[in-house]
């Protein structure tokens, strides 16, 4: 049951109402940006919803019980506030959302709240981007505790892992670069592989502070270190631009102990039998 004046209770009851739908989004570095789908932009709590074209939601669907509630809010990138770049930067995971509804007409009458949560999957196709909502009861659907795995489940340096990042970190710039995926530099002589499932973060350029994850690193002779990112970065890179980068760590025993000196550390179970080993055993009982 929602709670709303009665003023704004009486103007929906009425026979013609003015109401508008807004969006209040907040970045996780605090910078808030307000959209409505009013013809005309509208200013709520000090901040200003801008009358976004194309800027529409899914049906919102409130379910009884601890089903996660979504919703989805697709949009044009014709506003400069919400561009391409930061998107694929990652600026905009995470961001809190709170949908509501307001009579644009009267402001003082208050609003109704619709929907509150944080933005999921961000997808994009032709400037356009479709956002996933997640509600509230999305946290209790998180996994409180650990499975049983093969794979270490600590992330390379936090406090179960132990290692001392800074020894396994590099500094370099791109020599050469044909695309936003990969590119060169020449002064790097480290084994093929030793990168790879690394992290990579730009300390100057256009990706300036933009970290990715490192697809592959490859060596060879007269050219130096070849990158393969994950995923495009937001920005082309040029040459000079500088980056910091990590050794990679692919959750093995082998590269635990290898490259790391860390298997004290280890964080998983790859001695435990699995599903596949269990059921061999069983089909070879004779009693069965």
């Amino acid at each position: 049951m929602k709670t709303i004046s009665s003023p704004l209770a009486a103007h929906i009851a009425g026979e013609v109402t003015s109401l508008a739908t807004c969006w209040k989004l907040t970045r996780r570095d605090n910078a808030a940006q307000g959209f409505t789908d009013c013809d005309r932009d509208i200013v709520y709590a000090s901040l200003t919803y801008k009358a976004a074209t194309g800027f529409s939601p899914s049906a919102i669907d409130n379910a009884e019980g601890l089903r996660v509630d979504n919703l989805e809010v697709e949009g044009m990138l014709a506003d400069d506030s919400i561009t391409e770049a930061d998107i694929l930067a990652g600026k905009y995971d995470f961001a809190a959302i709170e949908i509501f509804q307001i009579n644009y007409n009267d402001i003082s009458q208050g609003i109704i709240k619709l929907r509150k949560g944080w933005l999921g999957e961000v997808s994009m196709s032709r400037q356009q981007f479709v956002a996933e909502v997640r509600g509230l009861t999305q946290l209790l659907t998180q996994n409180i505790g650990e499975y049983f795995s093969a794979s270490c489940r600590a992330a390379l340096g936090d406090a179960r892992c132990t290692v001392n990042i800074a020894s396994h970190t590099i500094t370099g710039s791109v020599t050469g670069s044909a695309s936003r995926l990969s590119f060169i530099d020449s002064a790097r002589s480290e084994t093929s592989g030793i990168f790879t499932s690394g992290k990579i973060t730009f300390s100057s350029g256009a990706n300036n502070g933009v970290s990715m994850e490192v697809k592959e690193y490859r060596f060879a002779t007269g050219i130096g270190g070849a990158l393969a990112l994950v995923l495009p970065l937001p920005y082309s890179l040029a040459n000079g631009d500088s980056y910091s980068l990590q050794k990679g760590c692919d959750k093995t025993t082998t590269t635990c102990f290898n490259r790391f000196n860390n298997i004290a550390n280890y964080r998983g179970e790859p001695h435990v039998p699995g599903i596949d080993r269990m059921l061999e055993t069983a089909g070879t009982r004779s009693d069965w």
